[in-house]
C-alpha cells in the first residue's frame, strides 16, 4: 500500500533533484528515502525518476503522477488541521515560517506575550528565505509565515500586523553627527547587502531607487548579523530594520533612512483553505499587541 511518507520523499526528491538533499529534508537516511522511493515505484508499476550519479530525472509519467502526489498531501495536511478546528484558539500546535531578518529580532519582544495569553499553545519555528518559505506554506508542510512586505504573495491570505522603517549602520566614531540619512548619501559609502533570495535587499534597492549593480561592494553569502559587525569595524555601512536595533548595541550610530515610509510591513500569510485561518488572526493580533507594548516602553 502506497504511504504519505513515501509521497513526501517523491515529493522532496523532485523538489531537490537530488537524493541526499531530499533525504535531508525528510531526516532519513539516503538509503531509507530511496527504498522508500523503489517500494513507490512498485507499488504504483512506474518508474518515476531516472537516475544516475549525477543527476536525477523525472519521468513524464512521473510528472503527472507527482502532480497527483502533491494535491493528496496538501489536502491530507488541511485534512489534519480542519480536523482540530472547533478547539479553543491556538489549542493546536502550529509551524510557523520567519525569514532571517525577522525572527531574531521579533520572537524576543512577542513570545512572552503569547505565553501569557495562551501558555498551552505549541509553536514550532523553522527559518528559511521568503520563496522557500511560501512554496512551504501553500504545499502544506507549514501552517503560516511571516514575511516582509512588499512581496508577491498571490493566492495566500495576508494578516499585515506591523510596519517599520529601514536605519543606516555606521561605527561610533562622530563621522556621521546626523538625524537622518538619504539614498544618495548612503550610497557615496560602501553599502554590504544580503545576497539574492533576500527580500530585505529587494526592499532595500526598491526604498532608495538604486541598481544592485550600482553598489561598490556586498558579501552576498553573509548573514545580517555579519553585516553589522562588519559595518561596526568601518568596512561599510547597511540597512537594518528597526527592530533590530535594541539587538544592535550602543557601540554604532543608527541613522533613520530619509525615504517615505514604511519601508517594509510585516504578515502572516497562509493558505486560502486553511482550516485554522481564526487561529493566524489571532497571532497577528497578539503580535501587534506585543510590538505595540515593547515600542511605549522603549
Amino acid at each position: 500500500m502506497i504511504t504519505l511518507r513515501q509521497l513526501e520523499f517523491a515529493l522532496a526528491v523532485a523538489k531537490h533533484k537530488h537524493f541526499k538533499r531530499a533525504a535531508e529534508e525528510c531526516n532519513i537516511s539516503q538509503s531509507a528515502l530511496s527504498l522508500g522511493i523503489a517500494e513507490l515505484e512498485k507499488q504504483l508499476d512506474t518508474q518515476i525518476f531516472e537516475r544516475n550519479n549525477k543527476q536525477v530525472l523525472i519521468t513524464p509519467i512521473g510528472e503527472e503522477l507527482l502532480e497527483r502526489a502533491q494535491r493528496v498531501f496538501s489536502e491530507i495536511s488541511d485534512l489534519t488541521t480542519r480536523a482540530h478546528s472547533h478547539q479553543l484558539p491556538l489549542a493546536y500546535p502550529m509551524t510557523i515560517g520567519i525569514i532571517p531578518t525577522i525572527a531574531p529580532y521579533l520572537l524576543p519582544k512577542v513570545l512572552p506575550t503569547i505565553k501569557d495569553k495562551y501558555p498551552q499553545f505549541e509553536m514550532a519555528v523553522t527559518e528559511k528565505q521568503t520563496e522557500r518559505l511560501l512554496e512551504q506554506v501553500r504545499y502544506g508542510y507549514i501552517d503560516t509565515a511571516i514575511v516582509a512586505l512588499p512581496y508577491a504573495v498571490d493566492g495566500l491570505h495576508a494578516f499585515e500586523f506591523w510596519a517599520e522603517n529601514f536605519y543606516a549602520i555606521f561605527p561610533k566614531d562622530g563621522k556621521y553627527d546626523k538625524v537622518s540619512i538619504s539614498s544618495m548619501e548612503l550610497f557615496e559609502n560602501d553599502v554590504l547587502l544580503l545576497g539574492e533570495g533576500h527580500c530585505l535587499t529587494d526592499q532595500v534597492l526598491s526604498v532608495c531607487t538604486m541598481n544592485k549593480n550600482e553598489l561598490k561592494s556586498g558579501f552576498s553569502d553573509a548573514s545580517l548579523n555579519t553585516l553589522i559587525q562588519m559595518a561596526k569595524a568601518g568596512m561599510g555601512t547597511t540597512l537594518v530594520p528597526k527592530m533590530a536595533l535594541e539587538q544592535i548595541g550602543d557601540d554604532v550610530t543608527a541613522l533613520p533612512l530619509n525615504e517615505t515610509g514604511p519601508h517594509r510591513r510585516l504578515a502572516f500569510v497562509t493558505r486560502l483553505n486553511y482550516a485554522r485561518v481564526n487561529d493566524v488572526k489571532i497571532l497577528s493580533e497578539i503580535f501587534n499587541e506585543a510590538l505595540t507594548a515593547h515600542e511605549a516602553k522603549g
